[in-house]
């Protein structure tokens, strides 16, 4: 299970010698994110010199993505955008890359492992099910997405799709003014890596070498695309569903009675809330965009609310305090079916049975957590691993979401990023 990274720019990351066995040539290498239980990783890869390796067979699906320069397979060779993808037990043919080539590198399944073969006639692997694919992308056109969320303005190019599993490769491109006011999680694992542009979300703000691992069920949002647009090379290990939240919050807090002494000595409180947390980031063209998509929404007969900044407005969580508080006071301590027999003053006594209190309204607290998990939620391959992706069908119950309230911080651009949740 890899962690979540939530977000950051590569630039806070150190530089390692590049493990790719069997290959000549120097390269170094940035990780990303890293599965230390099988190996699969995604890389930021640096060729100092021009590298190569012969034929082979990789120990796990294998991708490569250019950013900057070229590589070369089967004698064909691709520059800025070239993709090839190296399924795991196929052999494969002859890979160089340019000195100086910038390269984003993923393994999926597997580890860095790799067998040299005399061609790529040897034999495949007993489970090996796929073909390698070269495609150069800056050739393709930017198709529309099919559901681009509230409004029109998200394209995609597919480099790569699993039709068994449905994992997926693909650019995304969402055009300059393009939003979505609502937070989103997934059934699927999804990560990126912001090749152009800039856009603002809930965790901070996607430009140049951002990137990000979220896990299944992560709840994230609020996106703008903001100057010039943003495009993406995003991954999902499944097909992505959305599942939309609106008026989200989330609240914790206790006495925090050794920070340091608060106002006339009173312990500090420490509570935090997506209000509590909240920080003038966004910028008015920023928040005009999220106007626009629920506006949009609205236009389309949408029941969608209006977009309400974190820290501005009524917060949810107190106001769910309140309702216990009155659910509390209603039932006055016990059951509204109290009933029981007593004697009143004037020399007469009776059985009465009667109410105290007034029955309480029922209480809406929303969906039970058992109602949004699926049956088996403990009981599958990967019961342990709470953002393990899973298959997911239309009908199938929702299972609820994994909520994160931290923002983020990026040491290299000295600035603290996002309103959490």
């Amino acid at each position: 299970m890899r962690p979540h990274v939530e977000l950051i720019q590569e630039d806070d990351y150190v530089w390692h010698a590049a493990e790719l066995p069997g290959g000549e040539g120097r390269a170094s290498e940035r990780r990303l994110s890293v599965d230390e239980e099988d190996g699969s990783s995604s890389l930021r890869l640096d060729f100092h010199t021009d590298w190569g390796r012969g034929p082979g067979i990789h120990h796990a699906n294998t991708e490569f993505y250019v950013l900057d320069g070229a590589l070369t397979y089967g004698g064909r060779t691709i520059g800025q955008g070239g993709y090839l993808y190296l399924p795991r037990g196929v052999p494969t043919e002859s890979v160089r890359f340019t000195e100086g080539s910038r390269v984003l590198h993923y393994r999926e399944y597997g580890d860095a492992g790799f067998d040299p073969v005399d061609s790529p006639a040897a034999p495949r692997w007993t489970d090996a099910r796929e073909d390698v694919i070269v495609i150069d992308s800056a050739a393709m056109n930017f198709d529309a997405v099919p559901n681009p969320g509230p409004m029109p303005g998200l394209f995609i190019k597919y480099l790569h799709v699993d039709p068994i599993t449905g994992f997926y490769t693909r650019l995304v491109y969402a055009e300059e003014g393009w939003s979505d006011h609502r937070l989103a999680h997934h059934p699927c694992y999804e990560e990126a890596y912001t090749t152009q542009g800039h856009m603002e979300y809930n965790f901070g703000t996607l430009d140049l070498g951002t990137y990000f691992f979220r896990p299944a069920r992560v709840k994230h949002g609020h996106f703008t695309s903001m100057e010039g647009g943003a495009t993406w090379l995003l991954r999902s290990d499944g097909e992505l569903f959305n599942w939309y939240t609106q008026n989200e919050w989330v609240r914790w807090g206790g006495e925090a009675l050794n920070y340091g002494p608060g106002p006339e000595g009173q312990p500090l409180r420490w509570s935090q809330s997506s209000h509590d947390l909240a920080q003038p980031w966004r910028t008015g063209p920023d928040l005009d965009r999220l106007q626009q998509a629920w506006k949009f929404q609205h236009e389309q007969g949408a029941p969608d609310d209006h977009f309400v900044p974190h820290g501005l407005g009524i917060d949810p969580s107190l106001m769910a305090i309140a309702k216990a508080i009155d659910a509390a006071n209603l039932q006055g301590g016990h059951g509204p079916d109290h009933s029981h027999s007593h004697s009143h003053d004037g020399g007469h006594g009776h059985d009465s049975g009667h109410d105290h209190h007034p029955v309480p309204p029922a209480m809406d607290w929303g969906a039970q957590p058992g109602s949004l998990a699926h049956a088996d939620e403990r009981t599958w391959a990967h019961a342990h691993n709470w953002g393990a992706g899973r298959t997911w069908s239309a009908g199938d119950p929702v299972p609820g979401p994994i909520l994160s309230s931290l923002p983020v911080r990026s040491r290299s651009r000295g600035r603290w990023d996002g309103d959490g949740m």
